[in-house]
């Protein structure tokens, strides 16, 4: 039997007027369609910068005047900040207020991305992506928070949905609007982009925002320190891990023994401390976990599949940046359709289901990408994209009102955090696979391949003996040649990756059937 349930309870705790029964938000503001506005502009700027200094990088490294391998700490330092603060946001929001702690990560976000675009060396750069990484591991948890405290419960799921859209589509563009930047103007305008949607956005977020009441909370300062080394060492392994080769590195053998023992202290101690870093009434909230794990697959399946289509477009199909714009649109088309209905969907059927469904039609989306082929046109692109767009609309906003509508008010923070870290973590873990498994793919495929480039397979035509006729121009034809074994060996990687997450994401789906039922009235 069905588990019906509100969007989300009232806690006397956080509200001392709230009364169940009653649709009122938990805080109040004069204008709520407006501060609404406000904080899905200030999370579309920060959502975009995951992503969009990715397809910047050369431009980065030539001016900055770093290596291959230092400048992808321009992204590293960035994604590394995040985690490391993401878990103490729900602290932070008690112990400072929820609207003093938002408006200076606002402020120090813009700041960031001005000194980001104005760096002169690869120290600077990293210290200011640092800097705008701790400032948006706080936007990302308290905008979800935000929109819930000032949302009746009755259109929680709305909120969601709009706020959703930006959340998803975020990710999906960035690579994209990065690319048209670098080539039209800058690579400096990747982070200039923030300041004329940012600023107008403060000026409105000062006006509006209200602020859940200050608490005495005490910080867990073992549980942080412990759990922060572990995100740390675990996100080190991520990033560098394909650079160092996995486990033939040392470095990388450290870093996991590292993550997998602080891990393991941290729930340890979590178990026994009275002042656990968090809320114990959320680790033990069954339908909050399910989401947690979720999201988690949901950033593998969008921020990652997102990070890896831009590039393919313009390595393989040799498409521009606009073109590769226009081919990720239809992704974005079908999270906006789905997100528009889900908030009615989920108060006539069970969210289960509804994910469920959303997972099938992601891994539907890969299935059709993996039968893609080099000779073909653009439709097939569209209609891949826009049916896996349908998939991920249905899965993000159904998980994250389920996973409140049980969860007190006043940990909201706290649930947003751990989500948002859950859904960046997923995204690295999926970017991290897929490089790995693209690169040791196209090495065992080149190999293949160039076994067949024979005068046997050729019908008797000897590439070799060709080029030696050729004179001087025979070493350029066979670099023509090495290229396109490279672009067909790259080709199959791409599809052996989509064919892999499509069966993982398949398997994925009919995990939140393991939830105890919900329906969101």
């Amino acid at each position: 039997m069905s588990e019906s349930i509100p969007a989300a309870d009232s806690a006397p705790e956080s509200r001392p007027d709230a009364s169940k029964g009653l649709d009122k938000p938990s805080l109040e503001t004069s204008h709520p369609r407006l501060l609404m506005f406000a904080v899905m502009m200030v999370s579309l700027i920060q959502v975009l910068d995951i992503t969009i200094a990715n397809v910047a990088l050369p431009h980065m490294q030539a001016s900055l005047g770093a290596t291959t391998d230092n400048i992808s700490w321009v992204l590293t330092s960035f994604i590394i900040a995040g985690v490391l603060v993401t878990p103490v946001v729900g602290w932070l929001s008690d112990r400072l207020g929820s609207r003093r702690l938002f408006l200076w990560a606002v402020v120090g976000f813009l700041v960031a991305s001005m000194l980001c675009g104005a760096a002169t060396s690869l120290t600077q750069m990293v210290i200011f992506r640092s800097l705008q990484g701790v400032c948006a591991a706080m936007i990302g948890p308290m905008s979800q928070t935000i929109l819930f405290d000032t949302s009746k419960p009755s259109k929680q799921a709305a909120a969601m949905s709009l706020w959703g859209m930006v959340i998803m589509i975020g990710p999906i563009t960035g690579p994209v609007l990065g690319g048209i930047l670098t080539d039209t103007l800058s690579w400096r305008w990747v982070f200039y982009v923030n300041l004329p949607i940012g600023i107008p956005t403060l000026l409105l977020l000062i006006w509006l925002l209200p602020s859940r009441p200050v608490s005495e909370r005490k910080l867990d300062r073992f549980g942080f320190l412990i759990l922060a080394v572990g995100l740390v060492s675990l996100q080190l392994l991520l990033d560098r891990g394909n650079h160092k080769d996995w486990f033939s590195s040392w470095e990388i053998i450290i870093e996991l023994i590292i993550a997998l023992s602080a891990f393991w202290i941290f729930y340890v101690h979590t178990k026994m401390t009275r002042n656990p870093l968090f809320p114990n009434a959320l680790l033990k909230n069954p339908n909050f976990l399910g989401a947690m794990g979720s999201m988690f697959m949901l950033g593998v399946a969008n921020i990652a599949i997102s990070s890896i289509l831009p590039t393919m477009f313009q390595s393989v199909y040799g498409y521009t940046a606009i073109d590769t714009g226009m081919l990720m649109m239809p992704r974005g088309l079908g999270v906006m359709a789905t997100m528009m209905v889900a908030g009615h969907l989920s108060q006539r059927m069970d969210v289960r289901y509804m994910v469920t469904g959303g997972y099938l039609l992601a891994a539907l989306g890969l299935v059709m990408m993996s039968h893609w082929s080099l000779d073909m046109g653009k439709t097939p692109i569209l209609i891949a994209g826009f049916i896996q767009g349908l998939g991920l609309g249905l899965i993000f906003m159904p998980m994250n009102v389920a996973a409140f509508a049980t969860v007190n008010e006043r940990d909201r923070p706290d649930g947003s955090s751990l989500l948002n870290l859950m859904r960046n973590l997923g995204g690295s873990f999926g970017i991290s696979a897929i490089f790995t498994m693209l690169s040791r793919s196209q090495q065992s495929t080149h190999a293949g391949l160039s076994e067949h480039v024979t005068a046997d397979a050729l019908l008797g035509f000897d590439a070799a003996q060709f080029a030696n006729s050729l004179g001087g121009y025979g070493t350029a034809f066979l670099q023509f040649l090495d290229a396109e074994v490279n672009r067909q060996a790259l080709m199959i990687s791409y599809l052996n990756n989509f064919y892999a997450m499509s069966i993982l994401v398949g398997i994925i789906a009919f995990i939140p059937l393991l939830m105890k039922p919900i329906r969101i009235r």
